[in-house]
């Protein structure tokens, strides 16, 4: 029956073609049949936010029926191989050259080693989390779907939603950044490629290289995962001899009296610094996006994500404690640290081989952005949080055009038009607070089991879950007001400590993770979100401002589309094919229940 079923809807994506624009293809729920349809919507919506609220999704629904909502397969085409250089490419880009200089000369001095360090080890909680879910997960739509299968459809798409319009911004950046390097490898006079014109201060730089750019990565992306992933190693791997220049360079031409001193800003320095840097390691989710494209996600994810990682970890290290000892903390350039610093010793032709390092750099990190973002957009809108025509698969290609054009386009706009003085910052709170959110979520996943855990082991859960984030959070707050007071961290920290304590010694884990899994647990995922807020509390005000606006614009957009969308998707009636396929592929263990109906107590 399943082979005949796959052959009925091959034959119904033929007869409907990939390229469609019905408004039945983005718009085919019940709630938006009319105007009148639309308005009795609107006037449940108290109703439905909560039934939202209340309601998860299950591993089967993720895995499976969403998966049939793309009508077309992606293609399994990954192994260990292409994660690993896929963690190098989506990781390595210009941060490391820019945010190492500048956060050294301003807040770190020769201790921004220290500041890649802590923040490396926050990044490597998350990727714990990250590896534990793509493994027991692997679909397209990494923190998006494991958010809704534990805390739900209304946390999901606030986090995931804010982290998606960051990727578009920080797309947009990224591109505009490649055409100033390319600028100054050129070396010709800054914005002299730009097109200059009397628009508002701001917007009067129209960057069509940035456009360019980003329109060659999406194309590669579209065509092939197969061949992006060739052609991101390579350029991944000549981005990585320049850095072994930078460092073995580096170290040759040290000086270690330039460390001295190590700590000229304090603590204090080189936790700010610590929250800056912590950008550079920014986009390894997006390797959690490609499990579904992943040939032995089981083995190939772990390997991928936590192998990848820990290597860039210490390249960083290495190229800033090189950095340091090259030139003195006072005299590093905010702007071009490695070009400057090299020039200091009699290496001025060092410059263009930096600059080239970075234009690599920047270009797979595009890639790979192009790769990733639109698995995270293809997953929203299985669940119908967006149109479902961005959920197509091309039957051809196994790509998700319509999710990545989207992308595209919408980073292009910005990259053309806006100089992202502002919006250009790596300064993200919204990336700090997704990955504390997945913390959170895995903590969720290993104490607390639907039709399962009893209902007083779920309110101890929730108590202590909420002594860990509010003593997290008076921690980051302290430090903030105070940075060289301790009495408050008399306070936080036990807390903390106890909270964490409750759930080992009082709760019992209610899953064990079939393949791998976060040691330590709930130590590990407990400390992720301690560092993570920490880390949120040592950034400026602009990037709390920035995720507000971010979080109030996607949740109008849920209250007038997504929400009415999802309810109607959670509430149709069932087809007896789509029970049937449903109870074939439910593990032992997993819940029986539609999504529409799964809800806690």
């Amino acid at each position: 029956m399943t082979v005949s079923n796959e052959e009925l809807a091959n034959d119904q994506v033929g007869e409907k073609g990939y390229w469609r624009w019905s408004k039945q293809d983005f718009f085919p729920e019940e709630s938006f049949k009319s105007w009148g349809s639309y308005r009795s919507a609107l006037r449940q919506t108290c109703f439905r936010l909560k039934d939202r609220i209340r309601s998860r999704s299950d591993d089967v629904t993720e895995v499976g029926e969403l998966r049939k909502r793309s009508e077309n397969d992606m293609k399994r085409c990954l192994n260990w191989w292409d994660l690993t250089w896929f963690g190098f490419g989506s990781v390595i880009g210009a941060g490391i050259f820019v945010l190492t200089g500048q956060e050294a000369h301003k807040h770190a001095g020769p201790a921004i080693v220290l500041s890649y360090v802590a923040s490396g080890v926050s990044a490597m909680l998350s990727v714990f989390c990250y590896t534990e879910f793509a493994v027991e997960i692997p679909v397209a739509g990494g923190s998006f779907a494991y958010l809704r299968i534990e805390l739900g459809d209304f946390a999901a798409f606030i986090t995931a939603g804010n982290i998606l319009l960051e990727s578009i911004v920080g797309t947009a950046a990224v591109a505009r950044a490649w055409t100033s390097y390319f600028t100054n490898l050129l070396n010709r006079p800054s914005n002299s490629l730009r097109i200059h014109t009397s628009l508002q201060d701001g917007y009067n730089l129209l960057d069509p290289i940035a456009v360019a750019v980003l329109a060659i990565a999406a194309t590669i992306a579209m065509i092939s995962t197969r061949h992006a992933s060739s052609i991101n190693w390579i350029a991944s791997a000549i981005n990585t001899v320049v850095i072994l220049f930078v460092i073995i360079a580096g170290f040759i031409h040290a000086d270690t009296s330039n460390l001295t001193p190590f700590m000229p800003f304090g603590a204090k320095g080189v936790f700010q610094a610590a929250a800056i840097v912590y950008f550079a390691y920014g986009g390894f989710d997006n390797i959690a996006t490609m499990a579904e494209e992943t040939k032995n996600p089981s083995k190939d994810i772990p390997i991928g994500l936590l192998g990848s990682m820990s290597i860039i970890m210490v390249i960083y290290c290495l190229m800033a404690l090189a950095l340091s000892m090259l030139q003195k903390y006072t005299e590093i350039d905010e702007n071009a640290a490695y070009s400057v610093a090299f020039q200091s010793v009699g290496m001025k032709w060092a410059k263009y081989l930096v600059a080239l390092g970075a234009l690599k750099g920047m270009t797979t990190v595009l890639l790979v952005g192009a790769l990733g973002q639109a698995r995270y957009t293809t997953h929203i809108a299985r669940a119908h949080m967006i149109p479902p025509w961005f959920a197509l698969v091309h039957p051809k290609t196994g790509t998700p055009i319509n999710a990545t054009l989207l992308i595209t386009i919408s980073s292009a706009l910005i990259a053309f038009f806006s100089s992202l003085d502002v919006l250009a910052s790596l300064l993200s709170v919204s990336t700090l607070f997704i990955f504390m959110m997945m913390a959170v979520a895995l903590l969720v996943r290993r104490y607390y089991v639907r039709d399962k855990t009893p209902q007083q082991n779920l309110l101890k859960l929730v108590a202590f879950l909420l002594i860990i984030v509010a003593s997290s959070m008076g921690t980051s707050a302290y430090w903030g007001l105070n940075p060289n007071g301790w009495i408050g961290y008399c306070v936080t920290i036990p807390l903390w400590f106890l909270g964490t304590l409750g759930i080992y010694k009082f709760l019992p884990q209610q899953r064990t993770p079939k393949v791998w899994g976060v040691p330590l647990v709930p130590w590990l995922p407990s400390l992720s979100i301690a560092t993570n807020l920490f880390l949120m509390g040592s950034l400026g005000y602009e990037a709390f401002v920035r995720f507000g606006i971010c979080t109030v614009v996607m949740l109008l957009y849920y209250l007038l589309i997504g929400l009415h969308a999802t309810y109607d998707m959670a509430h149709q009636p069932q087809q007896p094919e789509a029970k049937l396929q449903q109870a074939d592929v439910e593990d032992d263990g997993k819940s029986k229940t539609p999504e529409g109906n799964v809800s806690f107590p």
